[in-house]
């Protein structure tokens, strides 16, 4: 290699360092996490035909579909649709959870004990494949779509909470509320995806959209296990200086080998794991809500078109990344000059995260139906929602960062619950009537769960490091499985 190749290499290197190239993954990483997800709660608008329940019943047992041809733009575009009624449209929204409870504790836990590059990267590989077959799976029949999307949750479930390994061992402290911004960037992801989808359906079929994301995916995972190291120790081209900067930091606040067992006593009797616990569960209800029926509100209230469905479905998913990366570095910099202690900080936060937006919803019930004022309305509160990553989502490195993945893990498995049962409330509720009232119902619902989740925090939290973080060892871990490096202060 010539000597301008080496210097071009190591320019390339002090432009980006390691931690900034995991950043950059971990956005992308978290943007196609939703992409996988919430394609198909903009593509089931159209990919349903009206009929009756009979009509609906007897071709989904049979395995069949209905096709029709429909003009976009002028064009001719034969699409295949599915006589679903509206049990079985939420039915398929809402399975997704059931695969997605079953990894979340699993996967938070594994990628503590292996670590979570693998994890995460794997989670994603296999969710980006099954993407690509939804089609078909939905062709073949409305139980194989069933099996695909379950085993997709299956997938996604381990990724979340296996970024909290990852973080543990890869960001400093006093940085962490930044780098969980990143998982906001779900947000982004959705922001991008529905107009993205509105289009290619209006021109293409709501197939495409399967195909463009799971395309995309596959990508991404080539990327993050080509540029992604489990810990700075073997990064095989990470600086001395980063890496002591790191170590430094990071401190013994995580173990250098990770701990073999859980204090299972401790954790699950300790209030700050409750808080984050209950209130994640209760704000991600609304969330999920949001997520998988504002494109139906917007079709059945709204009557918003598939393409302007699309871009307005998008607009508070924007605003709530904006938030979440402002808020993030407002947190780490009052945290860093002592305005705040992190207890403060994590409560104030969290207390304007979900205030807000329960207020919001309340005004929802009184002018959702109006589109301009509806719109306006999800858009700031999911703005305000973003501010959750200063606050309690990133709490559990705080309190605990060797057992982070654990805590989001149980976290998650709850909110999962809340996922699928916000499906079911929507479809039961509009069923027999899809009236603007009965979403007022689900407006009032909402309200009571953002608040009920604050005022849990409140309570609770803290942002103190437990006495159980690092346990006592029960068995030697050999390093070939921790695979640690020396430390650097061995280097010295």
């Amino acid at each position: 290699m010539s000597n301008t190749e080496k210097g071009g290499l190591h320019r390339i290197r002090d432009a980006l360092s390691c931690r900034q190239v995991l950043n950059l993954l971990t956005m992308f990483g978290f943007m196609l996490n939703y992409a996988l997800r919430v394609n198909l709660t903009i593509a089931i608008v159209d990919m349903v035909r009206p009929a009756n329940v009979s009509e609906s019943l007897n071709g989904t047992l049979a395995g069949n579909s209905t096709g029709n041809s429909s003009t976009s733009d002028g064009v001719e575009v034969f699409e295949e649709r599915f006589a679903w009624d509206t049990y079985q449209t939420n039915f398929v929204l809402g399975c997704f959870f059931w695969g997605y409870i079953l990894t979340e504790l699993p996967g938070g836990r594994l990628a503590e004990l292996i670590g979570g590059r693998r994890v995460f990267g794997h989670s994603m590989l296999w969710a980006s494949l099954l993407t690509l077959i939804t089609p078909l799976a939905a062709h073949i029949n409305y139980v194989v779509l069933i099996i695909v999307r379950v085993v997709l949750g299956f997938m996604l479930g381990a990724s979340w909470p296996a970024i909290h390994p990852v973080a543990a061992v890869w960001i400093p402290p006093m940085e962490r509320s930044k780098f969980m911004s990143n998982m906001m960037a779900s947000s982004l992801g959705a922001a991008i995806t529905m107009p993205v989808c509105g289009y290619l359906i209006s021109v293409a079929g709501w197939a495409s959209v399967f195909y463009l994301t799971g395309a995309v995916g596959l990508v991404w995972s080539l990327c993050w296990f080509t540029f992604v190291y489990e810990t700075p120790a073997t990064h095989p081209h990470i600086t001395v200086e980063e890496r002591r900067e790191i170590e430094d930091a990071i401190g013994t606040s995580t173990s250098k080998k990770r701990p073999s067992h859980v204090p299972w006593g401790q954790l699950l009797c300790s209030p700050a794991v409750w808080a984050i616990i209950s209130c994640h569960g209760l704000a991600v209800f609304g969330f999920f809500t949001v997520v998988n029926q504002l494109p139906t509100f917007m079709s059945q209230i709204l009557h918003f078109d598939i393409r302007q469905n699309g871009l307005f479905s998008s607009l508070p998913y924007l605003g709530k990344y904006v938030m979440a990366v402002a808020s993030s570095y407002l947190a780490d910099h009052l945290r860093k000059k002592g305005t705040l202690s992190t207890t403060a900080t994590r409560k104030l936060f969290t207390t304007f995260a979900l205030v807000i937006p329960g207020l919001l919803m309340i005004l929802q019930v009184y002018l959702g139906y109006d589109a301009t004022w509806s719109v306006t309305i999800f858009s700031l509160a999911l703005f305000a929602h973003g501010a959750v990553t200063a606050g309690y989502l990133g709490n559990g490195l705080d309190i605990a960062p060797n057992f982070g993945g654990t805590i989001f893990g149980l976290a998650n498995t709850l909110s999962s619950f809340g996922g699928f049962l916000s499906t079911w409330m929507v479809g039961a509720l509009t069923y027999h009537d899809k009236s603007f009232h009965q979403w007022q119902i689900v407006f009032w619902i909402l309200a009571v769960t953002y608040i009920s989740g604050a005022v849990v925090f409140a309570i609770l939290g803290s942002g103190e490091l437990q006495p159980w973080n690092n346990p006592p060892e029960r068995k030697k871990i050999s390093d070939v499985t921790q695979e640690e490096g020396v430390p650097l202060k061995n280097e010295k």
